[in-house]
């Protein structure tokens, strides 16, 4: 594990990364999802691809990464960006799983992997809509400390500029960046997934012009039962794109 000082908009954010099979010749950037980390994604990625060399980040505010700023996925794209330039890392193919299929499709990758990726907007329940609603009744009496009782179970124990991110990201449609995207894309999911349902992977398949979609047994986190699957899938797209470049 190593860290990198980045500095972004007047803030420095260290960015924890680690680096496997540091001699092979095709990057992979790997991005985890909100309130992961990149541990979890090596634990599941790190047997498979050893044709690839693996870099996997722990995004701002998460892992061994800090965040003082409020940001944006935008941004997170952009502090991604600026550590593959320090790791001198080409953008052949980047995986994203959840919030982090929304970074890697800001990073117009050669080979773009969205596993059960974010970015579809998903309307709140009345239920969800009726607690926001009483927590800015709360707010306007200067009881905003009670927020803890309000808010996703995704938002809660996160220090103040981390809330503000989570606020920027959490309802984000990225239906015209994945229309934008003119890249392969290989869309893996979760037949049970219920963070991400199966029918936004629909969506964005129909979105994205060259995309294959394939479903697993399992939910938002199917890839930790099925990577050595999922892999051997992005070897597949990739040698295909090697054959037509």
């Amino acid at each position: 594990m190593a860290i990198k000082s980045i500095q972004y908009n007047h803030h420095t954010l260290d960015v924890s990364y680690e680096i496997l099979n540091p001699q092979a010749p095709v990057d992979i950037i790997i991005l985890h999802g909100w309130g992961s980390n990149k541990s979890l994604m090596k634990k599941s990625f790190a047997p498979y691809m050893n044709a690839f060399r693996h870099i996997y980040i722990d995004l701002p505010g998460f892992g061994g990464s800090t965040c003082n700023v409020a940001l944006e996925t935008k941004d997170y794209a952009r502090i991604v960006e600026l550590l593959m330039i320090h790791l001198n890392a080409s953008k052949e193919i980047i995986l994203g799983h959840s919030f982090g299929g929304k970074v890697a499709v800001l990073l117009e990758p050669k080979v773009l992997v969205l596993v059960s990726s974010a970015g579809i907007y998903i309307p709140k329940s009345f239920k969800v809509k009726a607690k926001i609603a009483i927590f800015k009744i709360f707010k306007t009496f200067g009881l905003a400390k009670l927020r803890s009782i309000f808010v996703a179970e995704d938002a809660k124990h996160l220090s103040e500029p981390m809330y503000e991110t989570f606020k920027n990201v959490v309802d984000e449609d990225f239906s015209e960046e994945f229309t934008s995207y003119n890249g392969k894309a290989l869309l893996c999911w979760g037949r049970e997934d219920t963070a991400t349902p199966l029918t936004c992977a629909g969506e964005i398949d129909e979105l994205i012009q060259d995309s294959t979609l394939k479903i697993y047994d399992g939910d938002h986190y199917f890839f930790m039962n099925h990577a050595e699957e999922v892999s051997n899938e992005i070897q597949s797209i990739f040698l295909k794109t090697m054959e037509h470049s």
